[in-house]
């Protein structure tokens, strides 16, 4: 049983606290041992808007943040794309143009033609007259331009060789030209060398002029000083620099040279490999003055069989420049003598080898001016 002095002991739970002590109590005091609240740091955006709802409506607003600046090589870039589209363009138009204006002919000789073989041959035809004219010339150029398999191939045939033509009997190779055109010169060479010929070149030497007039000129070296009144040629020995009318004086030049006709087809394989270089010079793709220039003269100076695509066109012009860079063989047909009587036994020879694509066994049959070593 619980006595007195027990419930005493209890007698202050039931006490009601007094006025100071209600005044002086804390109700923090309870709580100093737990962890401060997570407040955001000084400085912050959350800190500072705070502090702008507290300061009112009149509180100066914070500076925005400026926008990353955008990339300025991207203008550049965009700028150069063009640049390069444009001029892709510019170099794919100009040629496509001047492949509408170029003259067409018919060379196709007919039925009882030779067979294709493993090679491609063109033949040029070299004139005075420009390509569009209609009137028949005797050609003071031949040369037959074989390639696809093996060495690529020049070979010049000197324009007083005797062959049979069709229809006409024995005479110079250069009047099938005059009798019948390209397509009795064609039936004339493949009947007399065995070859498909795929394409025929017009070449027109009196424009010509203005296509080595656009290059600025192309290098020749002769072995001697030349004057002939004929063709109006006066050089100096030497390489230089020739414009384009002392370069067809020095491809029409034949009695300055103690071998004539032959001599002057080598003149002429150098003019046409003169300006095959200059024409795939840099310059010609970096100046879009020249690049049409060249483009135009060249459509005005040549004509082409209509079998001959864009294509095929550009894979002659691509062998033509091997063969007089270097790359290829430059040779005549082989003849006995002088008098340009070819040499039946070594020509049948030759010619097969190109046919068959061999021409890397062809030795001592490849000769300059066709005569034996």
């Amino acid at each position: 049983m619980a006595t007195e002095s027990d419930s005493g002991d209890f007698d202050w739970l039931y006490e009601k606290p007094s006025r100071s002590d209600s005044a002086g109590h804390n109700p923090r005091s309870g709580s100093d041992n737990l962890p401060p609240p997570n407040l955001p740091p000084p400085g912050s955006q959350a800190t500072k808007a705070s502090d702008r709802h507290a300061s009112g409506r009149n509180a100066a607003p914070a500076t925005p943040t400026k926008p990353k600046k955008k990339h300025r090589g991207r203008g550049l870039f965009r700028i150069v794309t063009l640049l390069i589209v444009v001029w892709l363009f510019f170099m794919v138009a100009v040629p496509l143009s001047a492949w509408q204006n170029i003259t067409r002919v018919d060379a196709n000789p007919g039925a009882g033609r030779p067979v294709p073989g493993a090679t491609t041959t063109f033949v040029l035809a070299g004139t005075d007259e420009r390509p569009s004219d209609r009137s028949r010339g005797r050609t003071d150029t031949l040369l037959l331009l074989t390639f696809g398999s093996g060495p690529t191939v020049l070979t010049s045939i000197p324009r007083d060789s005797l062959v049979d033509i069709p229809g006409h009997g024995r005479t110079k190779v250069n009047a099938a030209f005059a009798y019948g055109g390209p397509p009795l010169l064609v039936q004339t060479l493949e009947q007399e060398t065995g070859l498909r010929i795929d394409g025929f070149v017009q070449i027109g030497f009196d424009g010509l002029v203005n296509v080595v007039d656009a290059v600025g000129g192309i290098q020749v070296c002769p072995e001697r000083d030349m004057k002939d009144k004929d063709s109006k040629l006066d050089i100096k020995a030497g390489c230089q620099i020739v414009d384009g009318t002392t370069a067809l004086a020095y491809s029409r030049n034949r009695k300055s040279h103690a071998t004539g006709d032959i001599a002057r087809g080598q003149a002429q394989r150098e003019v046409i490999g003169g300006i095959g270089a200059e024409v795939l010079a840099k310059e010609t793709f970096i100046n879009p003055i020249r690049w049409a220039r060249v483009n135009n003269s060249a459509a005005s100076s040549i004509a082409l069989s209509e079998n001959v695509s864009m294509l095929e066109f550009a894979r002659f012009a691509l062998a033509l420049s091997r063969a007089m860079s270097g790359s290829g063989l430059n040779c005549t047909v082989p003849i006995r003598d002088m008098r340009v009587t070819w040499d039946r036994e070594r020509a049948v020879s030759y010619f097969d080898h190109l046919r068959m694509g061999t021409a890397a066994q062809l030795g001592e049959l490849c000769t300059e001016n066709g005569l034996p070593k």
